[in-house]
């Protein structure tokens, strides 16, 4: 079973010293061979297995093909031509390839014939990862990634460093985005943060979630609509058509199970902490208060086991097409309580007394506890089921709204995250009173919307929401958010000399 808690912080790296203006690094030798083996295998097969299939039935005379086709020494010339090609171009790669990191910007010089020069400013870093790709794994080797505020254009990958080294790189970058030092002696050594592990979620866990979520959904309406149609054809042979169908089905049940594998959840000083995967391996940092907005979404085979599924927008992993999504996932599958604690990582101060109560009104809902204000009764003829669960409810410190009835939704946005506001109304809701509220964050998955309002109450919300970000983003923190905490540790050291 998942469940939270508790271990121990782990022994400390050697510390890693940020660069002067003219120290540069390069990746680890071995990077060509861990990111070129794929076209080499692929041009191996590509121009090989004809050549081999002909020397394996029908053998060989003097390296020509007995097939009648091109000669077998023809074939082995071009595919090492073309090996030699490739080793080569990874090669130049590597070597034209530097990167070097101060105490405000992280520079990456890249290319051979095109000279690509890249630098992201520390204090704009929104998260950090470091990925382990399996032939990664086998030379002790990752691959960090970190995003900046950018909506997901801007991400600066290193392939591939040492993984301690890439540790410790990862937490130079996070040390100096906080604003802390943590030797006034040497201000360019970093030690990474220790971390504690929150929670953890079981194989079993993950298996289960995955054969209960939508991907069963989609494969029960495709078995449903094979049988209608060998019922009404009479022709068994039409399920070869389907056969692609069930193909993809399999490889979304594997895709999702080896992507949440051994997902664990931990905190640190420099962040909340995320590691997953079975074949790849992935370790995620995402710094205090870059979280833009959380959704919590239950699917309906989901709300029998009572579990939820956890995304989150940050600036700069904009929609994550490119992982599948798996990027922006804060908890792939947990319980109320589970979905709580990981909901105190990213935002700790719910600005309610009670917010055990309130998000579990959020979630379960429906009606109007809590303080959550639904839609009006005229809102039943365009939304007969869900008209009393579309609701919204500010808090002191964020807006929840709640929509859905198969598949439920909570999002949560902090008043300082909103980048701005909308109304929209079409001529039908027009005739009824009703308007849409539209709350616009960072590109992601989430998208805060809060359907079928009266109009009084969207005006009202639209106006007092208004006011609440303004004050909100005036008096939040700063963006180096341990900055505080090391001039204090400082004045503490200073005090204890005197």
């Amino acid at each position: 079973m998942g469940g939270l808690v508790s271990t121990p912080a782990f022994e400390h790296e050697p510390a890693f010293t940020t660069d002067d203006a003219d120290t540069w690094h390069r990746v680890h030798p071995v990077s060509p061979l861990v990111r070129g083996w794929v076209a080499v295998a692929a041009i191996i097969f590509i121009f090989g297995r004809n050549s081999l299939e002909s020397v394996f039935s029908q053998g060989w005379d003097g390296g020509k093909s007995l097939t009648g086709g091109p000669p077998a020494l023809f074939i082995a010339a071009v595919v090492g031509a073309a090996v030699v090609i490739f080793g080569v171009a990874f090669f130049l790669s590597w070597r034209f390839t530097r990167y070097q990191v101060t105490d405000e910007h992280v520079h990456i010089n890249s290319g051979i014939v095109f000279r690509q020069q890249r630098r992201a400013r520390i204090d704009r870093v929104q998260a950090i990862d470091v990925v382990q790709p399996l032939v990664a794994r086998a030379f002790g080797l990752a691959e960090l990634k970190f995003e900046v505020a950018d909506g997901g254009k801007s991400a600066l990958k290193l392939s591939f460093l040492k993984i301690g080294e890439a540790k410790r790189l990862r937490a130079a970058i996070l040390a100096r985005a906080a604003g802390v030092v943590v030797n006034p002696e040497a201000p360019g050594e970093v030690q990474e943060a220790p971390e504690t592990q929150v929670l953890a979620l079981s194989p079993g866990r993950i298996i289960g979630a995955v054969f209960l979520g939508s991907t069963t959904i989609v494969a029960l309406c495709v078995i449903v609509a094979a049988a209608v149609a060998v019922l009404w054809s009479g022709k068994p042979g039409i399920l070869v058509g389907a056969v692609p169908l069930f193909i993809g089905i399999v490889a979304g049940y594997w895709k999702n199970i080896t992507g949440d594998f051994n997902f664990r959840v931990a905190m640190s000083p420099d962040g909340v902490r995320l590691h997953y995967g079975l074949l790849e391996t992935r370790s995620q940092t995402i710094p205090p208060g870059r979280v833009q907005a959380v959704g919590i979404t239950q699917g309906p085979l989901w709300r029998i086991f009572g579990w939820y599924r956890v995304h989150v927008n940050v600036a700069g992993y904009g929609a994550d097409a490119s992982e599948h999504g798996s990027r922006t996932v804060l908890l792939p599958v947990g319980t109320l309580d589970e979905v709580m604690a990981v909901l105190g990582l990213v935002f700790p101060d719910p600005g309610v007394e009670n917010p055990f109560e309130v998000f579990g009104a959020g979630l379960r809902g429906p009606a109007d506890a809590h303080g959550f204000v639904h839609s009006p009764r005229s809102a039943r003829w365009i939304d007969p089921l869900a008209w009393r669960r579309n609701a919204f409810r500010a808090t002191e410190t964020a807006l929840l709204c709640r929509h859905g009835v198969i598949f439920r939704s909570l999002q949560v946005v902090p008043h300082e995250r909103t980048q701005s506001l909308g109304l929209r109304q079409g001529p039908l809701m027009a005739a009824l009173g009703l308007v849409d509220f539209e709350l616009h964050s960072t590109a992601g998955p989430i998208r805060p919307l809060v359907h079928h309002m009266s109009l009084a109450n969207g005006l009202q919300l639209f106006d007092e929401q208004a006011a609440r970000a303004a004050t909100a983003r005036r008096i939040h923190r700063s963006e180096h958010w341990l900055a505080a905490t090391a001039t204090d540790l400082r004045i503490e050291e200073h005090e204890r000399g005197n």
